[in-house]
């Protein structure tokens, strides 16, 4: 197939564009996460305008195909991964059905005094001091989601923990078991700390996921704030 656009077609040349680039992509010209060619590169191939190309480019980043880095050029988008938050399902648990692989880095593990949050969903009292801990997650050794967890200080033994793999693997090691959760989601901005621990942009979109947690019993386990990348993830209610 020529690489050149039909002038002659009733179908726009930035539509016939995109199913040009779309069609390659599909095919393995340009793998996943790989950088395709520059505006410039792109029209001399085809034979069309910046102006042609830079509408093509818009939509296919609009379908979530394309992903633009700044100062970098614009890359095959990775498959976002799919988190369903019904069933408890682990992080690990979720890269493994992608066949992608989980990994943790563990920014904090305190204790520090229980929040107004605590007092409500963790049902602790407002002089109790929880266990608060913070780390970034990655899938295939990229960051993908920063979390922070709140325990009540009946599990102050993961404070002694390693802390870098499972949490509910090592929670069932201690006989207990995650069992129902509720959820809040909404979408936010990357401020600059989250975005340079992501190693997004400032005002990227994130999903915020609140989540509480019951064990076997009913009894609250943890309260979850989970920072995801938009780019990455979503979320299947």
């Amino acid at each position: 197939m020529s690489a050149k656009v039909e002038r002659n077609s009733a179908n726009p040349l930035y539509k016939q564009l995109v199913a040009r680039i779309r069609a390659e992509i599909e095919n393995g010209v340009y793998e996943i996460d790989s950088r395709i060619p520059s505006e410039q590169e792109l029209c001399e191939k085809y034979e069309v305008s910046r102006i042609t190309v830079r509408k093509a480019l818009e939509e296919l980043s609009e379908e979530g195909l394309l992903v633009r880095r700044q100062g970098k050029g614009t890359f095959v988008s990775v498959p976002s991964m799919e988190i369903d938050v019904k069933p408890i399902t682990s992080f690990h648990d979720a890269c493994r059905l992608v066949g992608r692989v989980a990994s943790s880095k563990v920014l904090g593990a305190r204790s520090v005094k229980a929040t107004k949050e605590d007092v409500i969903e963790l049902k602790v009292s407002s002089e109790s001091r929880v266990v608060e801990i913070d780390r970034l997650r990655y899938a295939d050794d990229e960051p993908v989601i920063l979390e922070r967890n709140h325990f009540s200080f009946v599990y102050s033994y993961l404070l002694e923990s390693d802390l870098r793999g499972s949490l509910y693997s090592l929670l069932r090691s201690y006989g207990i078991e995650p069992s129902k959760a509720s959820h809040d989601v909404s979408l936010i901005s990357a401020d600059e700390n989250k975005a340079s621990l992501l190693g997004i942009e400032v005002g990227s979109p994130l999903l915020f996921l609140h989540e509480v947690i019951y064990d076997q019993k009913g009894r609250p386990l943890h309260i979850s704030h989970q920072y995801i990348r938009g780019d990455k993830f979503t979320l299947k209610l």
